[in-house]
């Protein structure tokens, strides 16, 4: 009979045998990594193979599954389990039945009528099985968030949760995110009003939100829009495109003088308020700044595609340098 645990718990040692069923995607990587870490907790050496049944043959099952010849520890994780044909399936089946030792099997299963017989037998051998459904229901929503607080050491009010989950919705992925932020910046004790302050305009987020405060000098706005709009995904490719327009706007608005923005608006091609906006933006700024902007900006775009490890990482040293080049005098 299979034992059912929560998801993203794990014993110490791990059993041989583990079945995560559910389409909540981010609770079964949970549940993976906390097998693996206990997997890797008892022996260090232990590796992970990860694999989706579409792509998997009985043959390469058995290599996978045959113990090593220096008895080193292995977590193999077998995703896509109800897409696996009759002879996989079969595999599987007579795998479970006698599982070999050092080794520990994660079978990932959607839930659903398609490939139950397998997740069945599975369970009928003994598996462990951890169930990782969607969260559809509010209260699931709720407890997820005040879990996650408390996973990372804080408290929140239940007005919190409740504007945590009005201003992000209903993606655990963002949901995390968010409280891992919130968490963060107040010192782990998260209000209401803290929650309203961080997401307020939640819907106008946006890379031109940051862009705007960026080349206004609002170092802290700037940074803050930016992490938001990172977690609710606004792609990086689009905060860098809104910080090398922004740069360049106050270059060419700059450089055409203090004329009328609606005469000023043929000629440089920009509507007449964006002009106006620019001409009290660029005021702050000398030659050199920009200069130091457009070289910022640049570089950001570059980064963003495929230049940079962490593309919010090389964006919020962009804002910093836009920033900085603002006050340069």
């Amino acid at each position: 009979m299979a034992s059912v645990t929560r998801c993203a718990s794990a014993p110490s040692v791990p059993a041989p045998l583990q079945l995560i069923v559910g389409e909540e995607e981010l609770l079964v990587e949970r549940s993976v990594r906390a097998v693996v870490a206990a997997a890797q907790a008892a022996d260090p050496q232990t590796e992970v193979r990860r694999l989706r049944a579409t792509d998997l043959t009985p043959g390469q099952l058995s290599e996978y599954l045959s113990p090593s010849l220096f008895d080193e520890g292995r977590v193999v994780v077998v995703a896509g389990a109800h897409e696996a044909g009759k002879e996989l399936t079969a595999a599987l089946t007579r795998y479970a039945a006698e599982p070999a030792e050092r080794i520990v099997l994660i079978v990932l299963h959607p839930g659903g009528a398609r490939g139950k017989s397998l997740a069945d037998d599975l369970r009928k051998v003994g598996a462990v099985l951890t169930r990782c459904e969607r969260l559809t229901r509010q209260e699931e929503r709720v407890g997820f968030v005040r879990d996650e607080v408390r996973r990372l050491g804080g408290k929140i009010t239940g007005a919190a949760v409740a504007a945590v989950i009005e201003a992000v919705g209903s993606d655990l992925r963002a949901l995390a995110a968010a409280t891992a932020q919130l968490v963060a910046d107040t010192g782990g004790v998260v209000d209401e009003q803290a929650v309203r302050r961080y997401h307020r305009g939640r819907a106008e987020v946006s890379g031109f939100v940051v862009a705007d405060k960026a080349v206004a000098g609002d170092q802290a706005g700037a940074l803050e829009a930016l992490r938001w709009a990172l977690v609710l995904g606004v792609a990086p490719v689009l905060v860098a495109d809104a910080l090398a327009d922004a740069v360049r706007t106050l270059a060419k608005v700059g450089a055409a003088g203090r004329g009328d923005p609606n005469r000023l608006a043929g000629v440089l091609g920009m509507p007449p308020w964006k002009i106006r906006k620019a001409q009290g933006q660029v005021r702050a700024w000398r030659p050199e700044g920009l200069s130091t902007a457009f070289a910022a900006a640049a570089a950001v775009n570059a980064d963003v595609k495929g230049a940079a490890v962490d593309p919010g990482y090389a964006l919020e040293r962009a804002v910093r340098r836009i920033v900085e080049a603002r006050g340069m005098h």
